[in-house]
């Protein structure tokens, strides 16, 4: 009869364990670099942002001209 729930008590801490393996510990967490390809993401965006601010007129400059030459041809398909 001892025997018996040992054995038992056995299988439930291997079922315990065996559940427990799939579960991130705080030492896996910290090692963990998924979140590196985020922060470049980020650098990339900043970057972006700056060029715009920097080059802001000529980006405007070329849009208006872009935005003007799509007008004058609507222009010239609709008449």
């Amino acid at each position: 009869m001892m025997q018996t729930i040992r054995n038992k008590f056995s299988n439930i801490k291997e079922r315990i364990s065996e559940a427990l393996d799939d579960i991130y510990r705080p030492d896996d967490l910290i090692l963990m670099d998924d979140g590196m390809g985020t922060v470049e993401v980020i650098l990339i965006i900043v970057v972006l942002v700056g060029l715009v601010l920097i080059f802001k007129k000529q980006i405007k400059a070329i849009v208006n001209s872009i935005m003007n030459k799509i007008s004058s041809d609507a222009n010239d398909v609709m008449s």
